[in-house]
């Protein structure tokens, strides 16, 4: 198809699955659809604030919509125009607050607005909502939920103290920069959802699944959470792949190295992945600085405690450089995931 790059024959119609949410997601998957994959999505459904959080609120049990709209816009292949309006935030000010109030628009993503009118379309099936959505957009693969129940996501701290909440779990850290104390145990609220059965089906299909790019605790391990998809991964034959984050987070991995991430991933998981990558690239001491105001350091890669934990380690120059943040690449990303000489423009 015009516009994807070559490939060897080994890599045409391979079976991708993503799992995870967020800008790290949207970025790989913005890359993923220039190669001539069959791309299927899996998506956290633990956001709990925006725009997702207004129409939660509104309409009662209904799922959050922010990650499902990223990853369809990430593989959207119906040009500038329609990304942009599935992009678009209405702006809130003072009047747009009490307008909210009122069920207005003001504070909402209108791709968020969009899914939600599909979905009454369709008699409240999200999925059919989704499908319609990935037919205006043309995506070049298929984005699923990982559950289709309600859930709350909830982090019990080792000071005896729970918060529940992705947001509140997300931002704490930004708050407030004094130690904090550190994630005991990650669950959800019930505990016992079920798999959303389209995403069950990829992962047992697949030939990769990657776990990453994206938040440890926000945007990965609420995924793996869902018991029906941590045990189709356990049992898929597809090469497991964990993508290791850039950065430390304050309030979530504060001190970790790519061994703790790891760990962390194969306790949820209930099994070891094949392969992590993780970064050897370095950063700038403007951006280091940038980042240690936060509280945040770039993850140290402890070689020895990780060739004990994951039979294959791919260490590469992941980073973008000279960039004001730091971003994995998503060109040098993808070529660490599927590493062969066959993988070039």
């Amino acid at each position: 198809m015009q516009g994807y790059y070559q490939l060897g024959d080994r890599f045409e119609g391979r079976r991708v699955v993503t799992i995870g949410g967020g800008s790290g997601t949207f970025s790989m998957l913005s890359h993923l659809k220039k190669y001539p994959f069959n791309i299927t999505a899996i998506v956290t459904m633990s956001d709990s604030g925006g725009s997702s959080r207004m129409l939660m609120d509104e309409f009662h049990r209904q799922l959050p919509l922010g990650d499902l709209r990223q990853s369809l816009v990430a593989l959207a292949r119906h040009g500038a125009l329609w990304r942009e309006v599935f992009m678009h935030r209405f702006e809130r000010d003072d009047e747009g607050a009490q307008e909210q109030a009122k069920g207005g628009v003001s504070g909402h993503s209108l791709g968020n607005l969009i899914i939600k009118g599909l979905q009454d379309i369709n008699g409240g099936n999200l999925l059919l909502a989704i499908e319609d959505t990935q037919e205006l957009l043309g995506t070049a693969g298929n984005v699923v939920p990982v559950t289709l129940e309600p859930t709350t996501l909830c982090a019990d701290l080792e000071d005896g103290s729970t918060i529940c909440s992705e947001t509140v779990i997300d931002t704490r850290g930004k708050k407030n920069l004094t130690d904090l104390s550190p994630i005991h145990r990650l669950r959800l609220m019930p505990e016992n959802v079920a798999g959303c059965p389209q995403a069950i089906r990829a992962i047992r299909r697949a030939d990769t699944i990657i776990i990453g790019p994206g938040d440890l605790y926000t945007s990965l391990l609420p995924n793996l959470l869902v018991p029906d998809i941590a045990k189709a991964i356990r049992e898929s034959e597809a090469e497991k792949v964990y993508v290791c984050n850039l950065m430390t987070k304050h309030g979530e991995t504060d001190g970790y190295k790519a061994s703790d991430f790891v760990n962390e991933i194969h306790r949820y998981l209930g099994a070891r992945v094949d392969r992590v990558i993780v970064n050897t690239g370095t950063f700038s001491p403007d951006l280091r600085a940038k980042y240690l105001e936060e509280r945040s350091e770039p993850v140290s890669v402890d070689h020895n405690r990780l060739s004990k934990l994951v039979p294959n380690i791919t260490t590469e120059q992941l980073n973008f450089e000279g960039d004001t943040l730091a971003r994995h690449d998503p060109e040098r990303l993808v070529r660490a995931i599927f590493q062969g000489p066959d993988l070039h423009e």
